[in-house]
């Protein structure tokens, strides 16, 4: 059994970490250049099928039902390879590590992710992400569902959850409430929606880079004054 921590940060990685939004927007460069708009956008218009039906982000998967119209283009078979080696590290935020080294001196830091299960993974591990957390690594369908899977493995007095979805956190602080702190970086096109942003209640903090975390005070994080950390009395 795993030994319990005092504060568990949990970490997103799609515009939270990572700069998810750019890296579509390279793949979409990339389609056109190669295949020309009409590709695009039909690969698109599939991707976006696909992510309805299953709930997440499925490029490969997205890429096999692409092939089955055009089973003939040998061109296809390198389009996988531009997703597989595309170089995640140069998309993270900036900062993006040295808050994980900052989190992990108040507490232990894990990524916690929806994806699926090669995609996301080698993702996490190209950007940097998966030795940055020591590989505490947690990639599930839909994450907010699998609350009680995530404590088993990561057992904690509190959590930290940071992510780009007032969705993502709102669901989590019903289930866990004041067990949980919510952090709402305003980073990608979820956080920058403003009718979306308007339809959750707001998180316990919010910041307008993942870098910031870098040089915010520790009770904030925690979501504890000095006093009550320290035991010292104003």
């Amino acid at each position: 059994m795993a030994a319990s921590n005092d504060v568990v940060f949990l970490l997103d990685v799609d515009n939270t970490l990572l700069d998810n939004d750019s890296v579509q927007d390279d793949l979409k460069k990339h389609l056109e250049h190669e295949f020309g708009a009409a590709s695009r956008d039909r690969y698109w218009a599939i991707f976006e099928a696909l992510r309805n039906e299953l709930g997440y982000a499925d490029y490969l998967g997205a890429l096999q039902r692409y092939r089955l119209a055009d089973m003939g283009d040998p061109r296809l078979l390198r389009m996988s390879s531009f997703l597989v080696d595309y170089p995640f590290a140069s998309r993270l935020y900036p900062r993006a590590l040295d808050a994980i080294q900052r989190l992990r001196g108040l507490g232990l830091t894990v990524i916690l992710s929806d994806g699926d299960v090669v995609f996301q993974p080698r993702k996490v591990e190209r950007s940097g992400l998966w030795a940055a957390v020591e590989g505490r690594v947690l990639i599930y369908i839909h994450k907010e569902q699998m609350l009680d899977a995530v404590a088993a493995r990561y057992p904690a007095r509190r959590y930290v959850m940071i992510d780009d979805k007032l969705r993502i956190l709102t669901a989590m602080k019903t289930a866990w409430g004041d067990r949980l702190r919510t952090i709402f970086p305003r980073q990608g096109h979820y956080a920058l929606d403003a009718s979306d942003v308007a339809r959750y209640p707001p998180a316990d903090m919010t910041v307008e880079r993942i870098g910031e975390l870098v040089d915010a005070d520790a009770g904030a994080l925690l979501g504890q004054e000095a006093g009550k950390r320290t035991g010292r009395t104003a």
